[in-house]
């Protein structure tokens, strides 16, 4: 046996939930999932202006951002995008027993490997968030010219064209970003979080 034997769980001196009275209000995990070019990350990044105009302590993930460090040695295969959502939950999950609300960024195609993250925290602080958008409309957007590039097999299992995305079956929330502005979709996010008393009314 090696050193892996030592490793022991350390508990905080402070809990999560003295975190939370002190920030008055409480933490979960958003997790924004949808194809590329849906809005994610402009709707995640929207409602974190939000929270911190709020008062709220919260934080970010982005996909491309996490890549750049924690995940800069993953690929794009079905493996290298399991374990970059595996990590990303592991990261999640410290915020949220840090007494924030973090909003992650992520296409995460596959639901078993979402479900796998979910089933990391107790009931209520995993808010999936379907980021509905029509393919078409996600290509007419498509800032990068992913969609372009998959088309011309440049890209290689790229979600959507040559990858499959699974649509989440009972998430907490649907937002359809081709039908609702930034502000309109921000705003049923706020009051999901205000209806289940993770923010103060």
């Amino acid at each position: 046996m090696g050193e892996e034997q030592y490793i022991i769980w350390h508990q905080s001196t402070i809990t999560k939930n003295e975190r939370q009275q002190q920030n008055q209000h409480k933490s979960c995990v958003i997790w924004f999932t949808g194809l590329s070019g849906s809005g994610k990350s402009s709707l995640a990044n929207a409602l974190d202006k939000e929270l911190f105009s709020l008062n709220v302590q919260s934080y970010v993930l982005d996909g491309d951002n996490i890549r750049h460090g924690l995940n800069a040695g993953l690929g794009f295969s079905k493996e290298d995008r399991k374990e970059n959502i595996r990590r990303i939950g592991e990261v999640s999950k410290l915020f949220v027993d840090s007494g924030q609300i973090v909003s992650t960024a992520f296409i995460s195609p596959f639901r078993e490997d979402r479900d796998q993250v979910r089933a990391l925290f107790p009931d209520g602080e995993f808010i999936e968030v379907y980021v509905k958008c029509p393919i078409t409309i996600c290509e007419n957007r498509d800032p990068k010219g992913l969609y372009q590039k998959a088309r011309n097999g440049e890209i290689s299992e790229f979600t959507g064209i040559s990858s499959p995305y699974e649509e989440p079956n009972h998430p907490e929330l649907i937002i359809e970003t081709d039908k609702l502005t930034i502000s309109q979709s921000v705003g049923t996010i706020i009051n999901y979080l205000k209806d289940r008393e993770i923010l103060l009314k």
